[in-house]
């Protein structure tokens, strides 16, 4: 049986990719192993998946700014990358695939020194640090943007980002009937997310009174922001966040409103969904959203609104133009390059597999 190690954590990000790939992994006869941390969101997503085995290694966050765990945090990326190194002598992969986050870093290292391939992927436009540290191990980079395989050279190639197969099979009169719509409205979903979602959900619901005449709206406000002063206001559904649902709520949605997180992008990209993105401003983060949105507004895939210019009133205007033009980006959308990068990837982990076996 032919044996893959797959790591990454710290957010989601870095982990429902692998999700997507595990049933063709499974399909191609891998047995499949994750690396990542002790007490990290990823050990609770992966280590419960069939077929998965879980091993915990230390790690520590490599930051660009000043902490006292910077003292201490190098130590504990040598000691995952000792753990990191036995674990691999006794799986003996075939390859290992890198999502990033701070966790793949020591692993890819030792992946490195036992000469196993690695394949790491970014979802990013521009590589995050712990992912320019991988790429140095890696034999190749898979991206999510076109943009980033070109700055990364020889080692870059585009791939899209592999997406959940269950995203793809929603069912619209399911997402109406959980919203309480009757669709005779356009439908906008709302996805905040549950960090940094304070700003988009103050000013849409302050946007309401204009724009429910227009659309009904799907507001996923994230954990902890539901507002009690809007308990059955028609054409106005609100929830924390949804799991099994999701799928229904995105196949009901007309328009999306989001973050310019890659994974959530991305998952729009390939639904076909018209985007009104709002990307978390660079002061509160290293810009990354920023450029993303910027990306897709490039060629013509999404529409952008920036938090600094961001009111209820310049909000129901953008929502009330990304619907006047949401007819020409499911056309641009449908002829972009496929944003599910789920066959490329499991392309190259074949080749990259099969290369080390030879």
């Amino acid at each position: 049986m032919k044996n893959i190690v797959l790591t990454g954590g710290g957010t989601a990000g870095h982990v429902t990719p692998h999700l997507a790939l595990l049933p063709h992994l499974i399909t191609a006869g891998y047995q499949i192993h994750y690396i990542g941390t002790e007490k990290g969101m990823e050990r609770g997503l992966m280590e419960s998946q069939p077929g998965v085995i879980y091993h915990a290694v230390k790690t520590g966050k490599l930051r660009r700014y000043f902490s006292w765990q910077n003292l201490t945090d190098p130590f504990r990326v040598i000691a995952g990358a000792f753990e990191a190194y036995r674990i691999l002598g006794q799986i003996k992969p075939d390859i290992v695939f890198s999502k990033g986050g701070f966790v793949a870093v020591p692993v890819v290292a030792a992946a490195a020194l036992r000469g196993i391939p690695v394949l790491a992927h970014e979802s990013d436009l521009s590589p995050g640090l712990a992912n320019r540290i991988s790429a140095r191990f890696a034999g190749r980079v898979a991206t999510a943007f076109p943009e980033c395989a070109q700055k990364l050279g020889e080692k870059g190639i585009h791939t899209g980002l592999p997406i959940r197969e269950a995203l793809f099979e929603g069912e619209r009169q399911r997402g109406l009937q959980l919203a309480g719509f009757k669709g005779d409205k356009p439908v906008v979903l709302v996805m905040g997310g549950s960090q940094g979602a304070r700003a988009i959900n103050e000013a849409l619901r302050r946007a309401l009174p204009g724009l429910l005449p227009r659309m009904d709206i799907l507001h996923l406000c994230g954990q902890g922001h539901l507002d009690p002063a809007f308990p059955d206001t028609r054409g106005y559904f609100q929830a924390e966040f949804l799991g099994e649902e999701l799928p229904h709520a995105l196949a009901a949605s007309d328009v999306i409103l989001s973050r310019a997180g890659a994974t959530a992008i991305f998952e729009f990209q390939a639904l076909r969904k018209p985007m009104l993105l709002v990307p978390y401003p660079k002061g509160a983060s290293r810009g990354d959203q920023i450029e993303n949105a910027n990306s897709l507004a490039a060629r013509g895939l999404a529409h952008v609104l920036y938090q600094e210019e961001m009111t209820p009133q310049t909000l129901a205007q953008a929502l009330i133009d990304l619907m006047g033009d949401a007819r020409r980006l499911e056309g641009a959308l449908e002829a972009a390059p496929p944003a599910d990068g789920r066959a490329a990837v499991m392309k190259l982990i074949g080749e990259m597999a099969a290369g080390r076996a030879l």
